[in-house]
């Protein structure tokens, strides 16, 4: 069902308001600022984001914890987000809050937790990007990342346009700089992202305010498409939070996860029915 009130006319192209939160289970205290969600053999992968220990955390589809996979020798600078292909997952260490970072990279770590293999970094910097000065409305942010193929995506958080812009990286270790290949009129600012192969269906939170979040549902999707994006977007229907990952279950229902907020006594783990 859609609703055409003025205030949402100007937000968003089409706004639907029949979803529903189906589950809620409040996380450990432990990931109060949980940032990202990944799932593998039927088990939830989160990380927490900037200052925090530089681990993975494997919960149980209640959220609880079952075990935590540390990260030696790499420092959570402000991980953002998580995802995978086949035989890694990919750490996004792409916070850049007030665009002075200069040492942004994505983590590449082997499934198998019993693999020998090292942990390569993939380091890069935003060509366009000339000032590092202190910016309250940063174009540099990101807190999104998907694998495609190939690649992997980034989706800015630009607080300046309410816009994100989609740049590319390889997944092999070394300096890059990622290439701006498009970008989706989102009219509020993205906080993460996630994206079903077989469907070619990406997915995006986002925000406009810091107060209420969305579910933004882009078909079609394809690495090829600079931008016209046509898009859906979904009130999260739970108020007050801080909304920064997804994770398809299937064409109409996701898991979310949620910091701890002030209005708030934990962070959450949610089910979201479109």
């Amino acid at each position: 069902m859609k609703f055409t009130l003025a205030l949402f006319i100007s937000l968003f192209t089409k706004v639907l308001i029949a979803q529903q939160i189906v589950q809620t289970f409040n996380l450990s205290k432990i990931l109060d600022e949980t940032s990202g969600l990944e799932v593998i053999d039927n088990t939830l992968i989160t990380i927490n984001d900037s200052g925090n220990e530089a681990a993975l955390y494997y919960l149980n589809k209640k959220g609880e914890i079952i075990s935590t996979r540390k990260v030696n020798d790499f420092k959570n600078n402000d991980w953002e987000d998580i995802t995978k292909d086949d035989e890694f997952i990919y750490i996004a260490d792409i916070g850049n809050n007030y665009d002075t970072r200069k040492n942004l990279s994505i983590l590449k770590i082997p499934i198998d937790e019993n693999s020998t293999d090292v942990i390569e970094e993939i380091k890069f910097n935003y060509p366009e990007q000339v000032d590092f000065k202190f910016n309250r409305k940063s174009r540099f942010d990101a807190e999104a990342l998907i694998s495609i193929g190939d690649d992997l995506l980034i989706f800015t958080k630009n607080r300046a346009t309410k816009t994100t812009e989609i740049y590319k990286l390889p997944k092999t270790p070394g300096n890059f700089q990622a290439k701006k290949i498009g970008n989706i009129n989102t009219q509020s600012i993205v906080t993460g992202a996630d994206f079903d192969l077989k469907t070619q269906t990406l997915v995006l939170t986002s925000t406009i305010d810091f107060t209420n979040y969305y579910v933004l549902i882009i078909n079609d999707f394809s690495i090829n498409k600079s931008n016209n994006f046509s898009i859906d977007t979904y009130e999260i229907p739970i108020g007050k939070c801080q909304v920064e990952s997804i994770k398809f279950i299937n064409s109409t229902t996701f898991w979310i996860s949620s910091e701890d907020e002030i209005s708030t006594t934990n962070a959450r783990l949610m089910k979201f029915k479109l």
